[in-house]
């Protein structure tokens, strides 16, 4: 290992622990405030702006970001994906003794499932060239429009409780997908620095509804979700719109195990919890 892939992983390391603790701070803040909604997007912003606590959950979530940004610059996606994936274990662990509890086998099962598929996924970027290609612009803006569009259907009016919670945290992590994407191809340079559109929009957009979500459900639901997918649809994308190699034998293998584990960590994730006693 070089000292510049150690420095790597070890800002990986401390973004994911950072922005997990974020999303804990975020969450609590969150949750106290008159209800959010994108509906009032100005009032709605004041509030979080206004309240301290949530600011500073903000500045670490950020923090969190510019680290894992660092971190990028010095090694690979997979090598740093792989530490990253850990996250919504901290985030677990974390959330459960803020609140004085042990995780339910469920939600144990989902993290494991879901840490165990991203580290797979990770794994699995090891059988493509590290280069990649650039893929279609049209290509990519439908996987994106395709995204957007599942995350609107996502937050149409009928949801309560659990269910909002749930819906949000999904919808959060497509929108958070999106600016993912965009700033990978945004990084191409030539006209595709207009890709800077939908990231701001991707990730503006994904923070607002992990707040709405938070007022209705836990850190773990809601963040929990959205990581999930912020971690495994850029590399779907990269294999299916940004003409990444996909890998072939033993790695292929353990991409299609991986998703189907992320799925499944996802879906036990996704259930609401009932109330104890």
């Amino acid at each position: 290992m070089t000292p510049s892939t150690g420095v790597a992983l070890g800002l990986a390391l401390v973004s994911t622990t950072l922005t997990s603790l974020a999303y804990l701070r975020e969450h609590d803040a969150a949750a106290a405030l008159p209800v959010l909604s994108l509906r009032r997007p100005l009032q709605s912003a004041r509030l979080l702006l206004g309240d301290r606590s949530w600011l500073l959950g903000f500045a670490m979530e950020t923090g969190g970001f510019l680290l894992y940004a660092a971190a990028l610059a010095l090694a690979s996606l997979a090598l740093v994906q792989s530490v990253i994936a850990g996250g919504i274990g901290i985030l677990a662990y974390v959330s459960a003794r803020v609140v004085g509890r042990q995780l339910a086998r469920r939600e144990l099962g989902g993290v494991l499932l879901s840490v165990l598929g991203l580290l797979a996924l990770a794994v699995s970027l090891a059988g493509g060239s590290g280069e990649g290609g650039q893929g279609s612009t049209a290509g990519i803006l439908l996987w994106l429009g395709v995204t957007a569009g599942v995350a609107t259907l996502l937050l149409l009016p009928g949801r309560v409780g659990a269910a909002t919670a749930v819906a949000n945290g999904i919808a959060g992590g497509l929108f958070f997908s999106i600016g993912d994407i965009s700033t990978k191809v945004a990084t191409q340079g030539g006209v595709r620095v207009l890709f800077v559109l939908p990231l701001v929009a991707g990730y503006s957009l994904g923070t607002a509804l992990l707040q709405i979500g938070y007022q209705a459900g836990g850190a773990l639901t809601v963040a929990g979700l959205a990581t999930l997918l912020t971690n495994a649809l850029p590399i779907a994308a990269g294999t299916v719109v940004l003409d990444e190699p996909v890998p072939s034998g033993a790695l292929g293998v353990v991409r299609v195990l991986a998703f189907a584990a992320v799925t499944a960590g996802a879906v036990l994730l996704a259930r609401p919890q009932p109330p104890s006693g």
